[in-house]
C-alpha cells in the first residue's frame, strides 16, 4: 500500500512538473506576452475575463465557485498567439475562488497574486466590488491587528496556536473589550475565518460604520488533536486519533476552550471577563461546538451563533453528536442568555438539521433568532452571517 501511494505521489508530481514546464517554456517563446497578461480582468459591468498564456497547451479549463454543480468547469479559448481567454458574468458582488486545469492537472492563476487556502486546497481569488461585498474589501478606515498566538492547552496536552483580532486603537489605549470566540468548520483551522471569512475586514468596516461595538475576536483551531494549521505545527510524536475532524464530536475541544483558551485570553488581553461580555459562534463543525457550549457551558457566554448546523439524526448505529438534548437544552433555559442566533441556507445539506434545532427551541419555549438565506454550505453565506451576527453582540 505504501509503495502504491508513493507511485501515485510520484506520478502526480511528475504531471505537475510537466504542466509547469509547458507553461514556462511557452512563456519563454514570447516573454513580452507573459508580462502583458492581466488576469483576472474586471470590467465595469462586473464581467470578468480570465487569461493565461500557454501556446503549448491543448486545452485549458477553469472551475469557479460561481458555477452551478459540483466539479463544473468551462473551457478557455486559444488565439493565434497562444493566449487563452474566457469572459464570464456579470457576477454579483462577492468573493469568488477559481483554478485552472490542463491535462487533468489543476493549478492556480499565475497572473493573480490573491490566493485563498481552504484546508489543504488552494484557490485563486477575486473580489467583485459592489454594495453586497463592500464589507469584505479593505476600506479607508482604521484597521485592527491580527496576531498569531501560541498558548498552552493542558486539557489537550498541546501547545496550540490561535488567531486574535484586536480592534483599532487597542494597542494605544487602555479600554477593556468584550470577546467573541469564532469557530471554523470541519476541514478548516485557525486561519479559516480570517482568510476565507474576511473577519478582519468585516470587523474593521462594521466598527468604522458604528454597526458593531469594538471587540476582540478569537479564532482557535477547533480540531482537538491539531496544534495548528498544516505546515505550521511541530511534528507529532505519533498519529493522534483526535487529529483533524475526527475528534469533533468528542466534546474535548469545548472543554479546552473553556478551561484553557478563555483564561489565557482574559489574562493576556484587556477583556471584560464576564459572561455578559462573551460570545461564541461558528459554522458547521464550529456550529456544533457552539451548540455544545450553549448546552453544557452556558454560564460562560451570553451570546450564541449557530451557522449551518442543527440537530442531526442518529447514524445507522444509533449514535448522534447530540445526546440528552432535552435535558441539556433545559440547562440553557435555566441559566438564561441574551441571544441564540441560528442561520442556514435553504440549499445547505444541513438545512433539515437547522430546522430540527428551531423546532426543539420552540418545543422548549426558548427564545431565538432564525436567519434563513438562499444558497448552501458555503463561505458566501458564512461571511454574510458574520456581518449580521456581530452587530447584535454586546
Amino acid at each position: 500500500m505504501k509503495k502504491a501511494n508513493k507511485n501515485i505521489l510520484r506520478e502526480a508530481l511528475l504531471a505537475t512538473f510537466i504542466v509547469a514546464c509547458t507553461i514556462s517554456l511557452s512563456a519563454q517563446e514570447a516573454p513580452w506576452m507573459r508580462n502583458q497578461v492581466v488576469s483576472p480582468e474586471l470590467h465595469p459591468d462586473n464581467r470578468v475575463t480570465f487569461k493565461i498564456f500557454s501556446p503549448g497547451s491543448e486545452q485549458i479549463t477553469i472551475s469557479g465557485n460561481w458555477m452551478e454543480g459540483w466539479g463544473a468547469s468551462e473551457a478557455l479559448v486559444k488565439n493565434d498567439t497562444g493566449l487563452w481567454t474566457l469572459t464570464v458574468g456579470p457576477l454579483e458582488p462577492e468573493i469568488y475562488t477559481y483554478s485552472f486545469s490542463s491535462n487533468g492537472i489543476r493549478f492556480l492563476d499565475p497572473a493573480n497574486t490573491l490566493v485563498m487556502r481552504d484546508g489543504r486546497r488552494h484557490e485563486s481569488m477575486i473580489l467583485v466590488p459592489g454594495e453586497a461585498s463592500s464589507l469584505y474589501a479593505v476600506q479607508n478606515v482604521p484597521h485592527g491587528t491580527l496576531s498569531k498566538i501560541w498558548y498552552d492547552s493542558p486539557t489537550l496536552e498541546l501547545k496550540r496556536r490561535m488567531y486574535v483580532y484586536t480592534p483599532p486603537g487597542y494597542e494605544s489605549g487602555s479600554a477593556k473589550y468584550p470577546v467573541f470566540y469564532l469557530l471554523h468548520g470541519g476541514g478548516g483551522d485557525e486561519d479559516a475565518w480570517s482568510t476565507l471569512g474576511r473577519t478582519c475586514q468585516i470587523m474593521d468596516n462594521l466598527i468604522a460604520l458604528g454597526k458593531a461595538k469594538p471587540m476582540i475576536v478569537v479564532m482557535t483551531n477547533g480540531n482537538p488533536g491539531d496544534a495548528a494549521a498544516p505546515g505550521e505545527a511541530p511534528p507529532k510524536k505519533a498519529e493522534d486519533p483526535m487529529g483533524g475532524i475526527a475528534g469533533m464530536g468528542s466534546g474535548v475541544f469545548e472543554k479546552s476552550l473553556v478551561n484553557d483558551v478563555i483564561p489565557f485570553i482574559d489574562s493576556h488581553y484587556r477583556t471584560l471577563p464576564q459572561r455578559a461580555s462573551r460570545a461564541v459562534g461558528g459554522l458547521s463543525m464550529g456550529g456544533m461546538q457552539t451548540m455544545n457550549l450553549a448546552f453544557d457551558y452556558t454560564g460562560n457566554f451570553d451570546y450564541f451563533g449557530v451557522m449551518s448546523m442543527g440537530l442531526t439524526d442518529p447514524d445507522p448505529s444509533g449514535r448522534s453528536w447530540f445526546q440528552d438534548v432535552d435535558t441539556r437544552i433545559r440547562n440553557l433555559d435555566s441559566k438564561g442568555y441574551k441571544l441564540y442566533w441560528i442561520g442556514c441556507g435553504t440549499d445547505d445539506f444541513l438545512y433539515e438539521a437547522a430546522g430540527n434545532l428551531v423546532a426543539k427551541m420552540k418545543e422548549n419555549n426558548l427564545k431565538f433568532t432564525y436567519r434563513e438565506s438562499s444558497g448552501g454550505h458555503t463561505w458566501a453565506n458564512w461571511r454574510i452571517y458574520l456581518s449580521e451576527f456581530a452587530p447584535l453582540l454586546f
